[in-house]
């Protein structure tokens, strides 16, 4: 039935006649596809239905007006398949989300209009390099953009052009040949006891979810998504203990994506100081009443957040970081980042003399070795303090002996 012919071991190409153009002469659409499956290959029956069912899916392609071919697709022809056949498939929805806003803010106004086989390493390298100058944020911030951003646009390239060799599009990846950006990891200054301080004693002006978040997040090292996908259910009111089992990845639109935490380890129990314990019933108690006074306006469904809106829909993932930048702003505190609360929380039981281990299973990490290797220094310093104790015993030790010499 079909039109194809062998091209290599196991690709054929497939042929559409569109019969005769304005010139008379005709006109034809070739696509390659390639049998990876060895069983359809040693089956002739199996292959010739195979081929026959790709043949007419590529007949609607052309008929629907679809088909580009490979040769003349440019970039944000090949973005659009990329996001239908790989992308929305199998890309995690936050990921997806933020390589879109990159794609749209910086990626495709470089090379939209570019033909997707005529794209060399050395554009890309220039377009990299650009993304570290002035004005490249595109945004309202002054500055360039992070180096971590900037090895995400790469990252976001590389797998676009990943998949147009994989599919047979271009022959080379051009972004696989360009060296990945360094990241240049800025050194995290967490707040100390007194800043800490200083900043509890502000909340006491804010709203209670904001309050009780930031305990929170002080006092246990959750994560952002943790903190927003906490239910109520997941406390235990006997024990003083939170069970972290779940995290909001993104809510966009009313669309709320929960999952387990990052990793298998993140699942965790943590345990409460008594006075937050208390501050938390309090809260709870609010937030029964605020719930029950909705009736039918109440929006959470089946779940209760424990910090979302007031009618139960999830809060915006972004929202508390934005937040946080505002209340520290206004204060005139210095600027940490939402995140650096749980770095906050954990250098803090470092200077306190609690075991590395503790803290690793309290921040939910695979191992004791991540937590060296982020809080290396506050643990380097607390080691020196212990070493500093030791001096002091044997400095007294050393000066009761003189004493009794002289004697």
């Amino acid at each position: 039935m079909a039109n194809y012919r062998k091209r290599g071991n196991n690709s054929f190409e497939l042929t559409i006649s569109l019969g005769r153009g304005v010139k008379g002469k005709y006109t034809r659409r070739t696509k390659t596809v390639t049998v990876e499956d060895e069983r359809i290959l040693r089956a002739p029956k199996r292959l010739e239905i195979f081929l026959d069912q790709e043949w007419l899916k590529f007949k609607e392609e052309v008929e629907a007006g679809n088909y580009i071919a490979p040769a003349k697709l440019t970039f944000s022809q090949f973005v659009g398949l990329w996001k239908d056949k790989y992308a929305d498939k199998h890309l995690e929805r936050k990921t997806l989300h933020s390589y879109m806003v990159n794609l749209n803010t910086r990626i495709l106004s470089a090379f939209g209009n570019l033909q997707l086989d005529q794209i060399r390493p050395l554009h890309i390298v220039d377009f990299l390099e650009s993304l570290g100058k002035e004005g490249s944020r595109k945004d309202d911030k002054a500055g360039t953009l992070s180096s971590g951003s900037i090895q995400m646009n790469h990252r976001i390239l590389k797998n676009i052009f990943s998949r147009a060799v994989e599919w047979k599009v271009i022959k080379d990846n051009p972004a696989a040949e360009v060296k990945k950006p360094k990241v240049v990891y800025k050194e995290v200054v967490p707040y100390d006891e007194e800043e800490i301080r200083t900043m509890l004693q502000a909340l006491q002006r804010e709203p209670l979810h904001w309050q009780m978040m930031i305990t929170l997040a002080l006092t246990t090292g959750m994560r952002r998504g943790e903190l927003l996908g906490l239910e109520w259910k997941h406390i235990d009111w006997d024990t003083g203990v939170v069970d972290v089992q779940q995290s909001i990845s993104i809510s966009l639109k009313g669309e709320v994506i929960v999952k387990e935490p990052k990793t298998k380890n993140s699942k965790r129990k943590v345990s409460l100081p008594v006075s937050v314990q208390e501050e938390l019933r309090k809260y709870y108690t609010y937030r029964i009443t605020e719930r029950n006074s909705l009736g039918d306006a109440w929006l959470g469904g089946e779940r209760f957040f424990v910090f979302a809106h007031a009618d139960g829909r999830a809060f915006h993932h972004e929202r508390p970081y934005l937040w946080f930048r505002q209340f520290i702003k206004k204060n005139g505190f210095r600027y940490i980042r939402f995140h650096d609360l749980r770095h906050t929380s954990a250098t803090l039981l470092i200077n306190q003399g609690v075991h590395a281990k503790v803290i690793a299973d309290r921040l939910g990490h695979g191992s004791i070795t991540t937590t060296m290797n982020i809080y290396g220094h506050a643990l380097r310093s607390a080691d020196q303090a212990a070493a500093d104790k030791f001096e002091n015993l044997f400095t007294t030790k050393s000066k009761q002996s003189d004493e009794k010499t002289l004697e």
